[in-house]
C-alpha cells in the first residue's frame, strides 16, 4: 500500500509540472537554475559533505556552451552578411568597367608646340598668360563649355595666352569618383572633348596652353591674382567683356591669375539671358569660336558611325568641322536628318521650378531671327483676359505650357517634329536622331510614336558604338552630330541646346533650321 501511494504520488507531481517547451516550462526551469547556481554560491561558501561530489559540484560553473554558440554564429553571420553586401557593391561598381586614363590625349597636350620654352614673347619662358583657377568645374559639359569659350576669348582680347585645364568633375586626389555607382574620371583632358584654339589649337600667337606649362613658366612668386570683386553683374555681355579687357590693360605682369570664388567672371545668369547677345559679332569673329573644333576622339567617333548617319560622304562628315572653309561648314552633311534634344532625368523636376519662377529661354536661344519664341507673359499676369489676342490657349494654365516646351510626352515630340517636318522648305526630313538622358523604356516609346508618324528611321546617341574613351565623350558626339543635322529641335531651356544654336550660327548655317520643342 504505501507503495502504491508512492507511485500515485509520483505520477501526480509529474503530471502537475509544465509540458516541456510550454511557457511554464521554461520559467520553471529557469527558476531551478537560478536555485541551483544559488545553492552553488552558498556551498561554495559554507561546503557541506553531504555527499561525495558535493564539492565538485559546488565549484564546477553550469555551462552554457549552446549560448554562447549562438551569439558567436549570429555575430560571424552579420559580418558575413556585410562582407557579401560590401563584394555585391564592389562588383556592382566595376561591372561598368574602369575608365581609361586618357594618358595618350595627356601626352599630346604636354607636347603642343606652344610649350617650348625657347620661343620668344608672347609664348614661351617670357610669354603672357592668363589663368582662371576658379573656373567651373562639378557641372556637365556644356556649363563649363561656355565658359571656357568665353574665358578664351577673354584671353585673346587681352594678347595673353589662355591657360587651360581638365574638364573636372571632383577634385578628389583619386582619378576616379562614383557617380551613379559606377566609376567616374574625376578629371579628363580637355582634348578628349575639343581641340580648338580654347584648348591649344593653331590660333595666332599667343597660343593657349595647358595647366602643367603654367606651372613651368609661372612659379608661385611670379604670380599677380587680379580679384573680381567689383566687377559689374548683370550688364550687357559686350560692355561686361570690355569691363575686363580695360581691367587687365594696366597689368604688366607675365603671370596673371582671376580670383572670382565669390563672383563669376561670367556667370550663369549673363549666359542664361539675352545679355549675351550683343557678344555675337565679336564671339563668332574670334578664334575661339571661328576656329572651333571638336576632338579627334570624337571625329572618330562621327567617322566609326559612318553608315549610321548616312552622311552625303563619309569625308564630308569629317571635313565639315568649324575650321573648314565656311562654304563647307553652312552646307548640312546630314542632308534629311532631323537632330531632336529631349532632356529627362532631373528636368522633371527642373522644368517645375522654371516654370514658378517665370524662366525665359537660354540667351542664344534667345537669338534674333529664331522663328520659334518662347513667351509665357499671358500665363504670369493676373489681369490676363481670356478674350485679348494674346491671352493663352483656352484651359492651358502656366504648368503646362512650361511642360510642354521643356518636358513634352512622346506624343507631343512626336506632334512638334510633324509639325517641323511640314514646314521644312526642301521638304526630305525623313530621319531622326535623338539627343537624350531618358531611360530605354521612353526612348522605346518615342520611336515608336515617331514611325507611327512616318519617319523611315529613328536613332538615338545609345545606337552609337563608341569605344572605352568615347562613351566618356559621348555627349560631345551627339553634339557632333546634330550640329551637322539639317534641321536642330532643341530645348529652349538647356545649355547644350544654346551651344548648338551657337554651333550652327558659327557655321554659318540659316537661323530657320534651329527650332525648338
Amino acid at each position: 500500500m504505501a507503495g502504491f501511494k508512492g507511485l500515485l504520488g509520483v505520477l501526480v507531481t509529474a503530471a502537475a509540472r509544465p509540458r516541456r517547451g510550454s511557457a511554464e516550462h521554461y520559467a520553471l526551469a529557469d527558476a531551478d537554475r537560478d536555485q541551483e547556481e544559488s545553492a552553488g554560491l552558498l556551498s561554495a561558501r559554507f561546503p557541506t559533505p553531504t555527499s561525495p561530489h558535493a564539492h565538485a559540484r559546488a565549484y564546477t560553473p553550469r555551462r552554457r556552451l549552446p549560448h554562447a554558440l549562438l551569439r558567436l554564429c549570429t555575430l560571424r553571420r552579420a559580418l558575413a552578411a556585410c562582407a557579401a553586401a560590401c563584394v555585391l557593391l564592389v562588383a556592382g561598381i566595376l561591372w561598368s568597367g574602369v575608365p581609361p586614363a586618357f594618358d595618350d590625349i595627356r601626352e599630346f597636350e604636354r607636347r603642343l608646340p606652344q610649350h617650348d620654352l625657347a620661343l620668344p614673347s608672347p609664348e614661351g619662358r617670357e610669354g603672357m598668360y592668363l589663368r582662371f583657377p576658379d573656373h567651373l568645374w562639378g557641372h556637365g559639359l556644356n556649363n563649363v563649355l561656355q565658359e571656357i569659350i568665353l574665358l578664351s576669348h577673354l584671353a585673346f582680347l587681352t594678347n595673353r595666352s589662355f591657360v587651360f585645364e581638365d574638364y573636372t568633375w571632383s577634385h578628389t586626389p583619386l582619378p576616379y569618383t562614383l557617380y551613379d555607382f559606377a566609376l567616374r574620371p574625376a578629371r579628363i583632358p580637355l582634348n578628349a572633348f575639343i581641340s580648338g584654339p580654347s584648348a591649344g589649337g593653331p590660333m595666332p600667337a599667343p597660343r593657349a596652353v595647358a595647366l602643367e606649362h603654367w606651372n613651368t613658366v609661372c612659379p608661385p612668386e611670379n604670380i599677380t591674382v587680379v580679384s573680381s570683386r567689383g566687377a559689374p553683374s548683370d550688364i550687357d555681355g559686350e560692355a561686361l567683356m570690355q569691363w575686363w579687357v580695360d581691367a587687365l590693360a594696366p597689368v604688366r605682369a607675365r603671370c596673371v591669375e582671376v580670383e572670382s570664388r565669390e563672383q563669376p567672371v561670367f556667370d550663369r545668369f549673363l549666359f542664361g539671358s539675352k545679355n549675351i547677345l550683343s557678344l555675337w559679332p565679336a564671339l563668332a569673329a574670334s578664334p575661339a569660336l571661328a576656329n572651333y573644333t571638336w576632338s579627334p576622339l570624337v571625329h572618330a567617333a562621327l567617322a566609326r558611325n559612318f553608315a549610321l548617319l548616312q552622311p552625303l560622304s563619309a569625308a564630308a562628315l569629317i571635313n565639315s568641322a568649324s575650321g573648314s572653309s565656311s562654304r563647307a561648314r553652312a552646307q548640312a552633311p546630314l542632308p534629311g536628318l532631323l537632330a531632336v534634344h529631349i532632356r529627362r532625368g532631373d528636368y522633371e523636376r527642373h522644368c517645375a521650378r522654371l516654370a514658378a519662377w517665370g524662366s525665359l529661354y537660354m540667351g542664344f536661344n534667345e537669338f534674333p531671327g529664331l522663328p520659334d519664341t518662347f513667351d509665357p507673359r499671358p500665363y504670369l499676369s493676373p489681369n490676363a483676359s481670356r478674350a485679348s489676342a494674346d491671352a493663352p490657349p483656352q484651359g492651358e494654365t502656366r504648368l503646362e505650357y512650361y511642360m510642354r516646351h521643356c518636358l513634352p510626352s512622346a506624343a507631343q515630340v512626336a506632334a512638334r517634329l510633324r509639325a517641323v517636318r511640314a514646314a521644312h522648305p526642301a521638304g526630305d526630313l525623313r530621319r531622326v536622331f535623338v539627343l537624350t538622358n531618358a531611360g530605354w523604356a521612353w526612348r522605346r516609346a518615342l520611336e515608336r510614336a515617331l514611325r507611327a508618324d512616318g519617319w523611315a528611321d529613328v536613332r538615338a546617341g545609345a545606337d552609337l558604338v563608341l569605344d572605352a574613351e568615347q562613351r566618356y565623350v559621348a555627349m560631345a558626339v551627339d553634339m557632333a552630330v546634330a550640329e551637322r543635322a539639317a534641321v536642330f529641335v532643341g530645348n529652349g531651356f538647356s545649355s547644350l541646346t544654346s551651344n548648338i544654336v551657337m554651333l550652327r550660327l558659327a557655321r554659318g548655317m540659316e537661323v530657320e533650321s534651329n527650332r525648338f520643342l
